[in-house]
């Protein structure tokens, strides 16, 4: 799985930032950065609900 951004959509809020830190962070300029954009298997839960969480529907996960 990788976790992918439609920078189109992302506003910088950063709800996933703070349900997954490890993952996601938005900088200073709005930015969102992935950290690491293919999550392990044990991560998966905390990335769908960051995933979820983004009210721009931003964030999305694609199949390998």
């Amino acid at each position: 799985m990788k976790i992918k951004v439609d920078r189109g959509r992302c506003t910088g809020i950063g709800m996933c930032e703070s349900i997954s830190p490890d993952y996601f962070e938005v900088g200073d300029d709005g930015v969102l950065v992935l950290l690491r954009d293919q999550p392990d298997e044990s991560h998966r839960a905390e990335v769908e609900e960051a995933i979820r969480a983004c009210p721009a529907l931003a964030l999305s996960i694609v199949e390998d």
